[in-house]
């Protein structure tokens, strides 16, 4: 089984092939250049490198948010055009969740964080043991006091990564005992645990067509929080006046 990775939901861009669930390669970007340049070239190139055509693929797994909106909305449509060229199924996997398979090996609660701004993370819980990955907290946004007050009800090490740890560490680190910032090279979302988490997908029958994947943004974005308000306040002119 061969799935192709692509993770662009935050400013670092990567992509990953995996084989029968081990890494064959793994392409990572984090040059400031715009995903719809970086991402679909790293992918030609990884491919080339590993002696592979996209005809070789069996799925093509991406991270489908949370994240930053434009970056995920790149990664899915990149991902979809390879899905529908090649009439092969896709694995829309959580950011989050790929997150932590990136720490597998780090038994323990793993808090994967991403800046969501407005003191706010989007953010789920995991245990990593054995090998595996267990949901403790589904994907959720919600401010840093919401968050330091569940993570009070851990009584064990809490290791924090994702683009939004640092920020999370630092405003909590003071509030919830035991709270772990991950190293810098770990942190950093990558393909290789959307890989993961799209090959644990696949043995459990959960590949999709594209067309049914919408991503998972948890919120609306600023320009349709900032429509639905002129919106609201449209109407209740409108309605005033009447």
């Amino acid at each position: 089984m061969r799935i192709l990775a692509l993770e662009t939901s935050a400013k670092a861009a990567s992509v990953a092939l995996l084989t029968d669930g081990r890494l064959t390669g793994e392409f990572f970007q984090n040059s400031g250049e715009t995903h719809s340049r970086t991402v679909m070239k790293l992918a030609e190139d990884l491919l080339q490198s590993c002696g592979l055509t996209p005809a070789s693929l069996d799925f093509v797994a991406w991270a489908n948010g949370p994240g930053s909106f434009t970056g995920v909305r790149i990664g899915a449509a990149a991902a979809k055009g390879l899905c529908w060229g090649r009439e092969i199924p896709g694995l829309p996997v959580s950011t989050l969740e790929a997150m932590a398979w990136n720490l597998v090996d780090l038994e323990g609660v793993l808090c994967c964080c991403m800046d969501a701004r407005r003191n706010q993370v989007y953010n789920a819980l995991f245990r990593a043991e054995a090998g595996r990955i267990v949901r403790l907290r589904e994907d959720r946004a919600l401010s840093l006091d919401e968050l330091a007050e569940d993570l009070r009800g851990f009584d064990e090490p809490i290791r924090v990564t994702g683009d939004g740890a640092v920020l999370t560490w630092t405003a909590l680190r003071k509030r919830v005992d035991r709270l772990l910032l991950v190293s810098e090279h770990l942190r950093q979302q990558r393909a290789a645990g959307v890989a993961l988490a799209g090959w644990r997908a696949a043995l459990r029958g959960k590949a999709e067509f594209p067309a049914l994947s919408a991503p998972n943004y948890l919120r609306l974005s600023q320009a349709e929080r900032e429509r639905l308000a002129k919106q609201s306040e449209t109407e209740h002119t409108e309605s005033t006046v009447k």
